[in-house]
């Protein structure tokens, strides 16, 4: 169960929640329709970070929502999670980690990619610390 009340603002549970905060819910619902509305990835690549990173960051919420998948034959998926997983491990990439992200992703791909992550292990971490949960009473 929810640590607080849901607020009225917001159309989903987790915007319910960020809703008692009616400013920030408005500029967090823009930088994710930003981020999520990006042509650079595909809908595949952000998804399997989102379900990656999920499970890191204990989010039941967005677990639920799926487990990442097995086998991913994509270079671009495979080292975007990469990426997801390592961002959860440690503060810093090595430089061979960093490397590998430069053999895929332009620099500007690579800047992109990590405001996803950190953008996205926000959402999770605040939907973790307040315990929402997979099925919710709105």
């Amino acid at each position: 169960m929810e640590l607080i009340s849901f607020s009225q603002n917001g159309s989903t549970p987790f915007q319910l929640l960020l809703g008692h905060n009616k400013n920030i819910l408005e500029k967090w619902a823009s930088l994710e329709e930003c981020l999520f509305s990006s042509n650079t990835f595909s809908s595949e690549l952000k998804e399997e970070v989102r379900r990656t990173l999920a499970f890191h960051n204990g989010c039941e919420y967005c677990k639920a929502k799926g487990i990442p998948s097995e086998i991913i034959m994509d270079q671009r998926i495979q080292t975007a999670i990469h990426a997801a997983d390592i961002s959860c491990e440690k503060i810093h990439m090595s430089n061979d980690e960093f490397s590998l992200l430069k053999e895929v992703f332009t620099d500007s791909e690579i800047s992109e990619l990590l405001a996803l992550i950190c953008f996205i292990t926000a959402c999770q971490r605040f939907g973790a610390l307040l315990n929402l949960g997979p099925v919710c009473q709105i």
